[in-house]
């Protein structure tokens, strides 16, 4: 294993479900050391499969993916990633503080640094004066929060977060930027999936999937320039209808 190696590499992957329909077809992409790169899309694009296939939570049919330079899935790469999945995966019998140190202990935080680590991880989120709650008693938005600060919690190289930002304020939805920034900064690398425009502009690249298909992609100045838009939003629509209008033709 390489530690210089690329933190994500994907080639023309493709994967179909076990009725015959593809749900990715033929995508590439590479995340650089200290790059936030944005999957966007519509619901049932195939961004989540895509993340699951990047882990090796999903298998593929053809293709090649590496993460730091390995075939995953494997554990000692686990322990370099912060992941937050689109549904919360808590103890919601335990309280955040516990769910936090359960977490930690998991990703081999040391124990001397644990308690600084669940401090900053819930302030980043805004959870630290609700640390002792029991997750039960957490609204939806908390329980998301509480999902991101677990990706952090072990400083990891690389963070993927499917759609981080669902269900919180723009105060809260801000402070998480800064936080992706001073993790970007620290040459750690970041993908997220997100339905959030304003999150898209904030990446350094972004990936527009649709139908299992990445239908373009680019630096969010470059996509507008490219279909002659001011907006992502505008990108998005443009490239769906350019998209629609090829398969008819097709």
């Amino acid at each position: 294993m390489s530690s210089t190696a690329e933190p994500i590499i994907v080639k023309q992957v493709a994967k179909s479900y076990t009725s015959g329909q593809p749900v990715l077809k033929n995508i590439s992409l590479t995340l650089h050391p200290g790059e936030i790169l944005g999957l966007i899309g519509p619901s049932g694009a195939g961004k989540t499969t895509l993340i699951k296939a990047i882990l090796g939570m999903e298998a593929i049919d053809r293709g090649e993916i590496k993460i730091f330079g390995t075939t995953m899935p494997n554990r000692k790469i686990m322990a370099r990633i912060g992941y937050m999945a689109q549904s919360d995966a808590l103890y919601e019998e335990l309280t955040a503080r516990e769910n936090l140190q359960f977490f930690g202990q998991l990703m081999a935080v040391p124990k001397n640094q644990l308690e600084q680590a669940i401090q900053h991880a819930s302030a980043v989120v805004n959870l630290d004066h609700v640390l002792d709650r029991r997750v039960s008693a957490y609204s939806g938005g908390m329980k998301r929060r509480l999902s991101v600060a677990i990706a952090l919690i072990q400083s990891p190289d690389l963070l993927i977060l499917d759609e981080p930002t669902v269900g919180i304020d723009p105060e809260l939805r801000e402070q998480i930027w800064q936080e992706l920034e001073a993790q970007k900064k620290a040459a750690k690398s970041i993908i997220i999936t997100t339905h959030v425009m304003a999150d898209a502009e904030q990446c350094d690249y972004l990936m527009l999937i649709r139908n299992g298909l990445a239908i373009t992609q680019g630096t969010p100045a470059a996509l507008k320039r490219q279909f002659d838009v001011t907006t992502i939003d505008d990108v998005f629509l443009k490239a769906g209808r350019l998209q629609d209008a090829n398969n008819r033709v097709g």
